[in-house]
C-alpha cells in the first residue's frame, strides 16, 4: 500500500491512503502541539487493534457476543535498549466462555498480521526519487534469476519475460502497481491483489500454482482491463473527456438518433439488432454511453470484426458496458494466446450457466485420471485436510467443451462453492478451476458460501449466474450432487499450438451457430476483447431498457449540484427520482458513477436518504417523516448518521403534533444527542441548513479526490492512445 506524507505545520505530519488521512502531531514536550499521537503510538496501538480485530473475527463467525470481551496491550521496554521490546497482550474473557472457545481466541490473536509482520522483521529500503508520481513500479516481486525461463501451459514465453514485459508496460504508462495481499492456503495454489497505488479503484486479482504464475495473471488481467476500459466503467470521465478528440478510441465513431429516437444506421447488423432488439422498443437515447453522457454527441461506437467474414461492425460502448461486465477480455503475450484466453472464459462461463440453470449433474473425474496431474491433487488433499470434501468434475457435457469443475462442500455450514475453469488443455482446465476457487480466500471466507437448494427458480433467477460470474457465490442445485449423472467422464483434450486452440474454439461456436465479434487492441501489449452475441452476456439483454446504466444522465448533474438547485430544480429531481420507481436502497455512487470517499456522507448516500434531505429542503416534512421512519428502520449507515436521523424524527415528530412546542425539548435533546447536532437537526427541519453532511461540488468534481484520482488514471490510458494515433489533445 503506498502511503503518501505531507509536512503540515510544526511538527504535524499528515499520512493519506485508500481514502484515509491520518494526522501524527509529537507531544509538547518533543516541541510538537500534542494535537494528535504520534507515529510510534500508532504504531503501539496498530498491534493491539490487530488482535483484536482477529478476537472480533473469531467471536462473530462462532456467534460469540463480545461483551464481556476486553483486550489490552502493554510494551514493555528493555533499560538497555530501547528499540528491544516485549508487546504484553492481555485479554479478560467471561467466566461462562467454554474453555475450547477461550483455547481458540488466544490463538486467533496468534494470528495478528501485524504481530507475524513485526517478529519476521520487515527489510527496510531508503533511496530517493526524481518524481514519485512517475517512479512507476514499486518491486513486485524480487529478480528472478539471470536465465531462468519458466513455461506454463498456453503461454508462448516464459512467465519471467511475461511479466517483465507487462511490468514494463505500465511503467511506460505511469502506472504505479503495487501487491496488497498474498494468499497460498494450501499448497500449490497461489493468489495476489494488484492495485494502482494512486487509484486504488483500478485492481485485478491473480492465481496460479506457483507465485509466479498467479502475478502474471494479475497483471494479464490488469493490462486487459485497461485495454477494455473495464476500471472504467459506469464512470464519469469528466468533461474533458467527454469533449476531447475521443473519449474510449481514437477508432471509435459516433451516430446520432434520429429525430424519433430511432436507432441509427451504422451501429450494429442484422444478426445483433435481432438479439439486442427483438421487439423493436430500443431507442438511440438508451445507447448514449455513461462515461461521456455526452447527449449531443450521440452513440459513442466500437469497431469489431465478424469473424465468419471480416466485415467491421460498430457496437456501442454503452452497449458493451451494460451487458458483458468483463467477459470475453484477455491480454497475451501475442494475439492467438489472448483470444484463447478470451474463449476459454467465454466458454467457462456459459457452460458453468447451462450446467447450472438446467441443473445438469456432471460426471466424476476418475481417481487415476487425477493421479496423473500430482500437485492439482495434493492441494485438494489440502483442502481435505481442513475438513472441506472435494468434488472434481467433467463439465465437458460430454467431451463438447472444454471446461472442468472443482466443487467445494463445507459441512461446518452447509455451504457449496462450485468453481469452474476452462482451457483447450485438460491440465489447465483443472488447474484453474481449483486456483479459482481460493482465489484471495481464507478458510473462514469460506464459511459464507451459500447453501444449495432444490428450488429451481432460485437457481435459474439471473441475478443467481451473476453471482456465479462475480466471484462464483450463487446457488446452485442439490441434483447437482446426484450420483446419477447426465453425461459420461470424458478425458478430452482440445490442445496444440495457440494458433490451433484458437481455431479449434472459433470452431465450436460456428458449430453452435453462434455470430463471433473482435476488437484487438495494441495500445498495451496484445489483448482483444470478444463478443458471442446471445451466448456470452452476463446480463439480460432487457436491462438496455429496464435498467440502463445510462440512467445515472438523468440525474448526474443535478445531484452533483445539489446545493445550487433551487426549489424548482430540487422539485424536478425529486419527481424523477419517484417516478422511475428506482429502489431507495441503491447507493448515489452506483445510481450516478461518481466514486465518493466511502468514510463520508456522500459516501454512503442512498437515494432514500438523498430523497429526506430534498423533502428537507423543500419544507415536505411529512412526507420526510415517513421516510426518515424507513431509514432508521432498515438502513444500513454510520451510527453518526442513525443518530442524526434519530433526532431528525424526534424533532419532525414535535414539529408536526400542533399540541407540543420543540422549545419545551430542546435541552433534554441537546443532552441527549449534542448541541453541535441539534443545531444541524433542527436547521434541517426548518430548511435554514440544507443537505447537512453533503460537502458542495458540481460537475467539475470538486472534492471528490477519489474519483479525480480516477480520472487521472483514465487520462493516462487516453494520453497513451492518443499519442500512438498521432492525435493532439488541446484540452487536457
Amino acid at each position: 500500500m503506498e502511503i503518501k506524507v505531507n509536512f503540515l505545520d510544526n511538527l504535524r505530519l499528515e499520512a493519506k491512503f485508500d481514502d484515509y488521512t491520518v494526522v501524527a502531531d509529537q507531544p509538547i514536550r518533543y516541541k510538537g502541539d500534542g494535537s494528535a499521537p504520534s507515529p510510534f503510538d500508532y504504531f503501539l496501538a496498530s498491534s493491539a487493534l490487530c488482535a483484536a480485530y482477529f478476537v472480533k473475527v473469531y467471536c462473530v463467525s462462532r456467534d460469540i457476543s463480545t461483551d464481556g470481551i476486553r483486550l489490552s496491550q502493554n510494551n514493555i521496554v528493555d533499560p538497555e535498549n530501547r528499540y528491544n521490546q516485549i508487546f504484553q497482550i492481555q485479554v479478560e474473557l467471561p467466566e461462562n466462555l467454554s474453555e475450547k472457545d477461550r483455547t481458540g481466541i488466544l490463538r486467533s490473536i496468534d494470528r495478528c498480521t501485524v504481530k507475524k509482520v513485526v517478529q519476521t522483521g520487515p527489510e527496510f529500503k531508503i533511496e530517493t526519487v526524481e518524481n514519485l508520481e512517475e517512479d512507476a513500479q514499486a518491486m513486485l516481486m524480487g529478480q528472478a534469476d539471470e536465465g531462468s525461463k519458466t513455461f506454463i501451459l498456453g503461454k508462448d514465453l516464459p512467465l519471467e519475460q511475461t511479466i517483465a514485459d507487462m511490468t514494463g508496460l505500465l511503467a511506460d504508462l505511469g502506472m504505479k502497481i503495487e501487491i496488497s495481499s498474498w494468499r497460498n492456503i494450501v499448497p500449490n495454489v497461489w493468489s495476489l491483489h494488484i492495485r494502482d497505488a494512486a487509484s486504488p479503484m483500478c485492481f485485478t486479482n491473480g492465481k496460479g500454482s506457483t507465485k509466479e504464475s498467479a502475478l502474471c495473471s494479475a497483471l494479464g488481467e490488469f493490462i486487459e482491463r485497461l485495454n477494455c476500459n473495464f476500471f472504467y466503467n459506469e464512470q464519469f470521465i469528466g468533461q474533458d473527456i467527454a469533449n476531447s478528440e475521443f473519449v474510449h478510441y481514437p477508432n471509435e465513431k459516433w451516430f446520432k438518433p434520429s429525430d424519433d429516437d430511432a436507432l441509427p444506421t451504422g451501429i450494429l447488423d442484422d444478426y445483433t439488432r435481432a438479439i439486442y432488439d427483438p421487439e423493436g422498443e430500443l431507442r438511440g437515447s438508451q445507447l448514449v454511453d455513461t462515461n461521456s453522457g455526452n447527449r449531443e454527441r450521440g452513440i459513442c461506437s466500437i469497431p469489431y470484426v465478424r469473424h465468419s467474414d471480416g466485415k467491421t461492425v460498430y457496437f456501442p460502448s454503452n452497449l458493451i458496458e451494460n451487458l458483458y461486465l468483463s467477459n470475453g477480455m484477455s491480454a497475451g503475450n501475442n494475439s492467438n494466446e489472448a483470444k484463447v484466453q478470451c474463449l476459454s472464459e467465454i466458454f467457462e462461463r456459459a457452460v458453468k450457466r447451462q450446467i447450472i440453470e438446467e441443473e445438469i449433474v456432471l460426471p466424476d473425474v476418475p481417481q487415476d485420471v487425477l493421479n496423473k496431474y500430482p500437485s492439482i491433487v495434493e492441494g485438494i488433499k489440502g483442502l481435505e485436510a481442513q475438513g472441506f470434501p472435494v468434488l472434481v468434475k467433467d463439465a465437458s457435457l460430454g467431451g463438447q467443451f472444454p471446461v472442468m469443475c472443482v466443487t467445494l462442500m463445507n459441512p461446518k455450514t452447509g455451504g457449496v462453492f462450485a468453481s469452474f475453469g476452462a482451457h483447450p488443455s485438460f491440465e489447465a482446465a483443472l488447474e484453474r478451476s481449483l486456483t479459482e476457487l481460493l482465489q484471495g480466500r481464507s478458510f473462514e471466507g469460506l464459511n459464507d458460501v451459500p447453501k444449495p437448494t432444490f428450488n429451481s427458480m432460485v437457481v435459474a433467477e439471473p441475478e443467481n449466474f451473476v453471482e456465479h460470474f462475480i466471484d462464483s457465490t450463487g446457488v446452485i442445485s442439490w441434483r447437482f450432487f446426484s450420483a446419477k449423472h447426465d453425461h459420461a467422464f470424458c478425458e478430452w483434450d482440445f490442445s496444440g499450438t495457440n494458433e490451433e486452440e484458437s481455431e479449434c474454439l472459433f470452431g465450436i461456436l460456428k458449430d453452435l451457430g453462434k455470430e463471433v465479434y473482435i476488437a484487438e487492441f495494441s495500445d498495451l501489449g496484445s489483448a482483444c476483447r470478444i463478443l458471442v452475441p446471445d451466448y456470452s452476456e452476463v446480463y439480460p439483454v432487457e436491462d438496455l431498457i429496464w435498467d440502463n446504466t445510462n440512467k445515472a444522465l438523468t440525474y448526474r448533474e443535478d445531484i452533483l449540484n445539489l446545493h445550487s438547485l433551487n426549489d424548482d430544480a430540487l422539485e424536478g429531481l425529486l419527481e424523477r427520482l419517484e417516478e422511475n420507481q428506482l429502489d431507495n436502497y441503491t447507493d448515489i455512487i452506483t445510481l450516478i458513477g461518481i466514486e465518493f470517499d466511502e468514510n463520508t456522507v456522500w459516501g454512503q448516500l442512498t437515494i432514500l436518504e438523498l430523497k429526506i434531505l430534498i423533502y428537507l429542503a423543500l419544507g415536505g416534512l411529512e412526507d420526510a417523516i415517513e421516510l426518515v421512519e424507513t431509514f432508521l428502520q432498515f438502513n444500513d449507515n454510520t451510527v453518526e448518521r442513525r443518530l442524526f436521523y434519530q433526532a431528525v424524527h424526534a424533532v419532525l415528530e414535535i414539529t408536526l403534533d400542533e399540541e407540543l412546542e420543540l422549545e419545551d425539548f430542546i435541552a433534554n435533546l441537546n443532552r441527549m444527542f449534542g448541541e453541535g447536532i441539534m443545531n444541524n437537526v433542527v436547521g434541517s427541519v426548518t430548511g435554514e441548513v440544507r443537505f447537512f453532511g453533503l460537502t458542495k461540488t458540481s460537475m467539475k468534481l470538486e472534492g471528490l479526490d477519489k474519483h479525480l484520482r480516477l480520472i487521472e488514471s483514465y487520462k493516462k490510458l487516453h494520453k497513451a492512445r492518443a499519442l500512438k494515433a498521432g492525435i493532439s489533445l488541446t484540452n487536457q
